[in-house]
This record gives C-alpha cells, sequence and structure tokens, in this order.
C-alpha cells in the first residue's frame, strides 16, 4: 500500500490506523465470504480498490472505504438506487464494514483520454442523462446546502489569512444562494461526474463508476466535468474557448439555461479551491477553472 493512502487513513486518528492494520485481515475474509481472488490493488487515495477475481471467471472490483466516511456509505446507497442504469453494477455490499463488489468495466477506456473534446462532453451528457434518478423518501443523501456551507465558514477561519480572493468567496456565496433558493426539485445526482469517473464497456456503452450520491437539481451535474480532465485543463494557456464550448454543448445536449451552468459550474469550482487549499498544498486547480468562469460572456 502506497504512502499517501496510508496517510490518508491515519488523517481519520486511531480509527483509521486500526482500519488500514485490518485491511489485509477483512481482504481474505471477504475473498471467502464472497468467494473471490483479489489481485493487486489499484493506485489507492482514501478506498482499498482492488481487481478479483470470481470463482466462475467473472472479472470484478473490490472496494474498501472506511466505514466512518459518510461519502462512502452514500456510494453504496447511491448504486442501489442508480440500480445500473448508466453506472456499475452493485454485486454484492456490507454497509457495516464499508465493503462492496462491482462490475468491472471491461475494457475500462476513460472518457478522459479522447482527443475530441466536444466528443467528450457529448458523452458525459449522455451520461448525465441517464443517471437522474428521483430521491427516495427518507434519504440521507449529501445535500449542495451542505456543500456550499463551506465557503462561510472558510470565510470566518480565513477573515485575515485567505489564500483565496474574498471577492470570489463573496461572489460564489451569492450564486450558491440565488442557486439553491430558485433551484428546481431536487434529484439524485452522481456529484462527481467528471471525465476519469466515466468508463467504456463493450458491453454497456459508456457508464459511470464511483458516484458521490448528491442531492440536487439536474443542472447540477455538469460542475464536476467543466475542470477535467487536470492534465488536458493545465496545458491550456486560455481556458475560456474551451469552457465556453463545453458551456454551449451542455446546454444544447441537456437544454440547461447556459447562464445557470456558468454560475453552478464557477460556484463549485470554489467550493474545491478551498478543498484544496485546506487538503494538499499546490498549484490550485480550481481556482484557475474559477477566475476563468468568472468573467466569461456566454
Amino acid at each position: 500500500m502506497d504512502n499517501q493512502f496510508k496517510q490518508n487513513a491515519l488523517s481519520w486518528g486511531d480509527d483509521g490506523a486500526k482500519w488500514i492494520n485490518r485491511l489485509p485481515d477483512m481482504i481474505l475474509e471477504y475473498e471467502k465470504k464472497w468467494e473471490f481472488k483479489a489481485r493487486k490493488p489499484f493506485e489507492l487515495n482514501y478506498n482499498y480498490v482492488a481487481p478479483v477475481d470470481l470463482l466462475d471467471g467473472t472479472k470484478a472490483v473490490l472496494k474498501i472505504g472506511y466505514p466512518k466516511n459518510r461519502e462512502f456509505q452514500s456510494e453504496i446507497t447511491a448504486l442501489n438506487t442508480f440500480n445500473s442504469t448508466g453506472i456499475c453494477r452493485l454485486l454484492k455490499a456490507d454497509h457495516e464494514n464499508a465493503v462492496i463488489l462491482i462490475e468491472q468495466v471491461i475494457p475500462g477506456t476513460v472518457s478522459g483520454t479522447i482527443e475530441d473534446d466536444d466528443e467528450a462532453t457529448r458523452i458525459l451528457a449522455s451520461v448525465m442523462k441517464k443517471l437522474r434518478k428521483p430521491l427516495p423518501d427518507n434519504n440521507s443523501y449529501i445535500s449542495i446546502t451542505e456543500w456550499a456551507s463551506v465557503i462561510p465558514e472558510y470565510k470566518a477561519k480565513h477573515a485575515d489569512d485567505s489564500l483565496l480572493p474574498i471577492h470570489l468567496l463573496d461572489k460564489a456565496e451569492m450564486l450558491f444562494n440565488h442557486l439553491i433558493q430558485t433551484s428546481e426539485e431536487p434529484v439524485l445526482l452522481h456529484g462527481d461526474l467528471h471525465h476519469y469517473n466515466v468508463l467504456f464497456s463493450d458491453e454497456r456503452g459508456w457508464i459511470a463508476i464511483d458516484p458521490k450520491g448528491v442531492a440536487a437539481e439536474p443542472a447540477y451535474e455538469v460542475t464536476a466535468m467543466i475542470r477535467n480532465p487536470y492534465d488536458k485543463i493545465e496545458e491550456i494557456a486560455d481556458l475560456q474557448p474551451l469552457l465556453k464550448r463545453r458551456i454551449d454543448i451542455l446546454s444544447e445536449e441537456l437544454k440547461f439555461d447556459k447562464t445557470r451552468i456558468r454560475d453552478w459550474c464557477f460556484a463549485q469550482c470554489i467550493i474545491s479551491a478551498i478543498w484544496s487549499v485546506e487538503g494538499v498544498k499546490g498549484p490550485n486547480h480550481a481556482l484557475r477553472v474559477a477566475k476563468a468562469l468568472d468573467n466569461l460572456v456566454i
């Protein structure tokens, strides 16, 4: 297991340390319980993820999360609710221990490898259409209101030492208030639908993986793709033509208002910028995209 994965687990304190120490035994336990053989894990971040072979030769993926991580619990519930529509199949799940077995997408070509950005944008839009689901009663999905609260919290905490421009924070807070107040009926969305989370399946076409499970109006779903794929965005000096073209296509394909798309994307980029500042230090990719969106004429 790589060092970054261990450091992330240890950020959860003593319980995180106990969890990561238990992982080898958990893998063996579920190999017997669910009858598979685990192979070498993928590159790890916050969750343990590895390809596995079922007894009948079927390829699948084992994913083990920290049980107290709300986002992982929300992912399990979202996979159940989406029920394989536009997304990888959930094969088995243990909510209590945060362990799931999911379909392995084969060949798993990542939409971020597509050179034609218009084509990639249309592919993501097509997956977005499939993924909208009515919210179940008494659900506990993450709401956009919750995520938006990080902006006033950050401003209060860093009133005198903000690493982010105050005028952009103020604008994002204002936009969130307006967008939430004027939103359509919230539905269940993926919540992190970007180029690296949309893969090609020989059997099923383009499908999503790794849902956050977020309650918001449908137009919110465009916000993650706008700043991806990172490596492509970083190589472009002037982002505005690309962003404008994407907004035009998303509006055409999804029938969303262009201004609303831009405003959701800007506001969410500021949240991502805050997460970057308070997490891994370095170039703030989301802030750069937010600045390009700030005065984008559409």
